[in-house]
């Protein structure tokens, strides 16, 4: 039986499929649409990557072949037609469990970076025009004391969560079902509706998937409830925020910054977005790690080892 992998990954993570399975990779970076069309219908599962768009053409030369899993390599499927898949009879999973600690690290890394001007004054210290020293210059915010919003309290939320605690932050959080209050208690976290914790907060951190009740969930009018000392971070997905109204947020300085690791039309940046100080960016990078590349490799391997052996315990999204 064959595997067909979206995109050229390290081999170590892939160790136990390769003892059961022909796992085959593109020879550079990652295949092309035309490629996996030609190639997929002779393989029994494929392994996309966020940067691999799983349409339907790409679903039904599968289903016309030999596919029957398709185990996606990250928690976000959005990258995958799944109710097509689902139409054809196609099992699609996820790798949720891998994401969550990295991801978190990245989400505080940003806060960080944002709210101490780490980014811009390393720009401007390699510089000609070089950067004022002084008592009173490149003041940021300390994260101490501060109030912590989090829109979306599932596993990475939560990882979040426990991290700003570490930092002295107040933490309130937006779900669609709050938490039970054993689970609040535990985290130190209090539930606030949207508006409330958009108005409250000082830094907010995004941790949503993406679906329709998601899209834009951040824009020009959710922008005018937050503080013009806010921070946003994002590291969910790009979509999740109006890109267009954040760049006016930010250009007139009704924020005082944000961190992003997810972009609206990946990977094209605007320009005006790339040319502002008090934005950090980071290429969709929150799971970026040698440890975790490799772990989520396993996992991925693992739903497919499951999946044909009759196991139900894999985690399927469809």
């Amino acid at each position: 039986m064959r595997v067909l992998v979206s995109t050229r990954l390290p081999a170590e993570g892939f160790s136990e499929l390769e003892k059961k399975f022909e796992v085959v990779f593109p020879e550079k970076e990652i295949f092309s649409k035309k490629e996996v069309l030609q190639l997929i219908p002779e393989f029994d599962a494929f392994i996309p990557t966020f940067q691999f768009k799983v349409d339907r053409d790409v679903i039904d030369a599968g289903a016309q072949g030999k596919l029957k899993i398709i185990a996606n390599y990250g928690v976000g499927y959005d990258n995958i037609d799944v109710d097509f898949a689902t139409k054809c009879g196609i099992v699609v999973t996820n790798t949720p469990d891998p994401v969550v600690e990295p991801t978190a690290e990245m989400a505080v890394t940003l806060m960080l970076a944002v709210a101490r001007r780490i980014s811009e004054c390393d720009r401007k210290l390699r510089t000609n025009d070089g950067i004022k020293w002084g008592v009173m210059e490149n003041l940021g915010i300390s994260l101490c004391g501060k109030t912590l919003g989090i829109v979306g309290m599932g596993r990475i939320g939560k990882a979040v969560a426990r991290r700003a605690v570490a930092l002295g932050m107040n933490i309130i959080y937006f779900n669609r079902n709050p938490l039970d209050k054993e689970t609040e208690t535990k985290l130190k976290v209090r539930y606030a509706t949207l508006e409330q914790l958009l108005s409250e907060s000082d830094v907010i951190s995004l941790h949503v998937p993406l679906n329709e009740s998601t899209f834009h969930l951040i824009n020009e009018n959710t922008f005018r409830l937050m503080k013009p000392s806010a921070i946003l971070i994002n590291t969910a997905r790009g979509p999740v925020v109006d890109e267009t109204a954040l760049v006016k947020a930010l250009t007139n300085h009704k924020l005082f910054g944000a961190g992003l690791d997810v972009f609206e039309h990946e990977p094209v940046i605007p320009e005006d977005l790339k040319k502002l100080d008090n934005v950090v960016l980071s290429p969709h990078n929150g799971t970026g790690t040698i440890d975790d590349r490799n772990e989520m490799s396993r996992f991925a391997s693992r739903n497919i080892l499951r999946f044909f052996e009759g196991d139900k315990n894999i985690s399927r999204v469809n």
